[in-house]
């Protein structure tokens, strides 16, 4: 790992995934966590203030950039709910099936070297009756912007850490495994080749 990778991009990344309209994003999704949570990509922990002690037993969190983990380490202690941390990314977890409630995913999915396989590796890991609650952006419905995040996407991934501009998201969920049961899409404030976003809740297929 390169010093930008170590030390640039952790901080990069922290401050752009945590602007006021990310953080809305992510405040309408992750309070209807329940239960054992396994949080795909946990990072720097921008999600922790949002759990419901009153609904959440335990988290885990996975992530493969371990120099996120300190940061995140601090936010957890403040929520009352029990986090471990690990520094491998989803295949890595070798997680018993059926084992967790629900599964956390946002803005993650798109530095995901394979993402179906990561995907089928969460449905693997989720209760028959437990979700997947997701928040990515991804491909805009618009031709003009489409086209842009295909051309920036090879520029983009060396810079941001892998991250795709143009993966169709619910493509991907629903060829992981899982069923959509609920699903919003719009722009955030922002570039329009970042900014549209998908949020919502999936359910493991049988």
């Amino acid at each position: 790992m390169n010093p930008y990778e170590r030390y640039v991009l952790p901080k990069m990344i922290d401050i752009a995934c945590s602007t006021g309209n990310v953080m809305k994003a992510r405040s309408k999704i992750i309070p209807q966590a329940l239960g054992k949570v396994l949080e795909i990509g946990i990072g720097s922990g921008l999600n922790l203030q949002f759990y419901d002690a009153n609904k959440v037993s335990s988290i885990i969190g996975v992530d493969p950039a371990a120099q996120m983990q300190s940061l995140a380490r601090e936010r957890a202690a403040n929520i009352g709910i029990p986090v471990e941390m690990v520094a491998v990314d989803v295949q890595g977890i070798h997680a018993d099936m059926d084992q967790f409630d629900t599964i956390v995913m946002t803005f993650t999915l798109c530095s995901i070297d394979d993402p179906v396989a990561a995907l089928r590796e969460m449905a693997r890991g989720v209760k028959p009756n437990g979700r997947l609650l997701f928040c990515e952006h991804g491909l805009a419905p618009d031709s003009s912007v489409e086209r842009w995040q295909h051309r920036l996407t090879p520029f983009w991934k060396p810079i941001a850490g892998g991250c795709h501009l143009d993966r169709d998201i619910p493509a991907l969920i629903r060829e992981g495994g899982f069923a959509i049961d609920e699903l919003s899409e719009a722009y955030l404030p922002g570039p329009r080749p970042m900014s549209y976003v998908y949020s919502g809740v999936a359910q493991q297929l049988a």
